[in-house]
């Protein structure tokens, strides 16, 4: 798997001191490293995260408040953390340092993150965006509309509950819980869409699974029919019935050609990682491209196709991670001859990419050190 991504990854040896084990020649270890690159991404992926802490202590602050007991399970926040954009350490970094906000407690079911302190700032539903009207005449409509994504029909009844639903005064969830309305009423309902939409509005992508919201059922106060429930408000939410875990989608956060108006920071990193993986995909490609001349040119090379494979008309395709442990190209790898990367700290005269070890075999039987790519 390190060997596929030369773009992250890159192999390097380092000598050890001699020893009565090998104390003829100096024994070479074999490790790997970053690449410059990748390095440069996991420092500001660092300061990144040093920088919006109070932010992200803030989202989860926010949730503490819409729980009806002020408290969240730390296994359920497990879930949905990484939709949050919280750090994989957040339990022990960020619910630690910011002992104003929360604290950790035991309880029966296990620990949990409970609310310290109450913001009255934060307990603030996110305001609706304006959506502008491309109309003719700027006047009142003589018909109540709503404001539907292209594409979208509905029947008229269901439009005339959702007119009738769009009318009623707005619930806060902040200050409001779900006991103080019946079950079935539409104040009822409309609180838990305003609700599920502050929590996807906190979402690094304003979406998350629909499993992550029912994990909260309890603490939130949610229906028992919350799928039911999201697909009744299309001018709200949008799910994806794609496979067998549903994804919900905040309407509003999207344009009409899908994309987020609103980008996080740490969506940012991750397009650059998807650049770098790309970017190891035609190292790849190069380095078939470059084996199969040397094949023509009636160079043996068997690890020519570890990386892919080749259809009946010869064309190549990527093939993800088929085969990704029978990768051969490292298993018969001598580190004492693995001279073209040098030792650690020797990073300024090498290239930045790895080349192919492969060709030590070659090297070994007296060949030259081809060229890296």
């Amino acid at each position: 798997m390190i060997h596929r991504y030369p773009s992250i990854f890159e192999f390097f040896a380092i000598p050890t001191h001699p020893s009565p084990f090998n104390a003829t020649k100096p024994y070479n270890q074999l490790c790997v490293r970053l690449t410059p690159a990748a390095e440069a991404l996991a420092a500001e992926e660092s300061r990144l995260q040093s920088a919006i802490s109070i932010k992200q202590a803030e989202k989860l602050q926010k949730l503490l408040m819409l729980a009806s007991h002020r408290r969240l399970l730390l296994t359920k926040l497990v879930h949905l953390a990484p939709d949050l954009g919280l750090p994989p350490n957040f339990r022990s970094r960020l619910c630690n340092d910011h002992p104003d906000k929360f604290k950790i407690v035991e309880t029966s079911y296990g620990r949990a993150l409970e609310l310290v302190s109450w913001d009255d700032q934060l307990a603030v539903a996110i305001p609706p965006r304006v959506v502008s009207r491309d109309l003719i005449v700027d006047r009142p409509l003589k018909f109540k509309r709503l404001q539907l994504r292209k594409g979208l029909n509905l029947k008229r009844r269901h439009e005339g509950f959702l007119i009738k639903f769009s009318e009623l005064p707005d619930v806060c969830p902040y200050h409001t819980t779900m006991e103080e309305f019946s079950k079935e009423s539409m104040e009822a309902e409309k609180r838990t869409c305003a609700l599920v939409r502050e929590v996807l509005g906190l979402t690094v992508e304003k979406r998350t699974l629909l499993d992550h919201l029912t994990h909260f059922r309890k603490e939130f106060g949610l229906p028992n029919k919350l799928k039911g429930l999201i697909l009744r408000h299309p001018e709200v939410f949008y799910m994806s019935l794609k496979g067998v875990r549903h994804s919900v989608f905040l309407v509003e956060g999207f344009s009409e050609k899908g994309k987020l108006f609103e980008r996080d920071d740490t969506s940012v990193i991750k397009d650059k990682l998807m650049h770098l993986v790309r970017e190891s995909k035609r190292m790849r490609q190069e380095r078939r491209k470059a084996a199969m001349n040397r094949n023509v040119a009636g160079v043996s090379n068997d690890a020519s196709s570890s990386d892919g494979f080749h259809d009946v008309n010869g064309d190549e395709y990527d093939d993800g991670f088929e085969n990704i442990f029978e990768d051969s190209d490292l298993e018969d790898f001598d580190v004492d001859s693995f001279e073209g990367i040098g030792v650690w700290g020797d990073r300024e005269n090498m290239e930045f990419w790895a080349a192919d070890v492969t060709f030590l075999s070659d090297h070994e039987a007296g060949g030259s050190l081809p060229e890296p790519w």
